[in-house]
């Protein structure tokens, strides 16, 4: 398993103005692009193929992990060497390859865009809005169910119950302390409907399978190809399992997320706000 995709093309619209003109995912978390917190996830998961799904205007998060060796000259013309050398090392963080999403059709559209690069291999989804402070990464938490059952695993978070019309919630059997034998899944329920206040957030561990489904599944919500809708697929199938992860999640595609996740990582970083 080397190869992580990242749906980028999403238009930013929670954080307008701030996102006219530049990508949401280049906003900062303290120091770093929030793309870049997601990336390295991946990277330190044992991934190493960073394929962005990308639309119109997303051209600087390719930019971002590109090799700029004038700043890099200049930097160390200035004596700034181990800031030159962090300029560099992103560049070399993973091998990126994009592909254009072209219009937006929804978050199963995105990922049925990397089925040519995916090929026949397993492959993960990590959504950038889900910024995650956890002590081992996500990905590698899901990682270990995946490799001992092979099959199809999706991050979970209990949420509270007035929240799960902002998510995709599960019905499911917990099988270990913290997997689920997932049954079904509801895009954004109401609060009534939901079968539980399970939501499935932005790490997705996925084989190849799921591509012909994605392939046939028609739009749904919001008049979307939902990838919610292809894992039902998978699910009543018996091929899809759930993992509460262990961390702290915030929504940084909303403003009130994105603050937060800037206190909290300043203050693992030892600094008072």
């Amino acid at each position: 398993m080397r190869k992580a995709v990242f749906p980028v093309a999403g238009y930013g619209t929670r954080m307008l103005p701030a996102t006219k003109s530049i990508p949401k995912e280049l906003l900062p978390i303290f120091d770093r692009p929030a793309i870049h917190y997601t990336v390295e996830e991946a990277l330190k998961s044992g991934f190493d193929w960073i394929i962005f799904i990308t639309a119109k205007g997303k051209e600087p998060i390719i930019n971002y992990f590109d090799r700029e060796t004038e700043l890099e000259n200049i930097l160390r013309t200035k004596g700034e060497k181990e800031l030159a050398e962090l300029i560099r090392s992103i560049s070399e963080m993973g091998e990126v390859l994009s592909v254009r999403q072209g219009i937006p059709k929804g978050l199963g559209h995105a990922v049925l865009k990397a089925k040519e690069i995916v090929g026949s291999e397993p492959f993960s989804v990590l959504l950038p809005d889900d910024f995650i402070i956890s002590e081992k990464p996500v990905l590698s938490q899901m990682m270990e169910v995946f490799l001992k059952t092979g099959k199809a695993v999706v991050a979970l978070e209990q949420v509270k119950r007035d929240r799960v019309s902002a998510y995709g919630i599960v019905k499911g059997k917990k099988i270990k302390e913290k997997t689920y034998k997932i049954d079904s899944l509801v895009e954004k329920p109401p609060i009534r409907e939901a079968p539980s206040n399970l939501a499935v957030i932005g790490r997705y561990i996925l084989t190849p399978e799921i591509f012909p489904v994605l392939e046939k599944t028609p739009p749904g919500r919001d008049k979307e190809i939902q990838l919610t809708d292809a894992l039902n697929y998978l699910a009543k199938e018996g091929n899809l399992l759930g993992y509460r992860f262990e961390g702290k999640r915030f929504d940084i595609g909303s403003p009130e997320g994105f603050i937060r996740a800037n206190i909290a990582l300043a203050g693992k970083r030892g600094i008072e706000i």
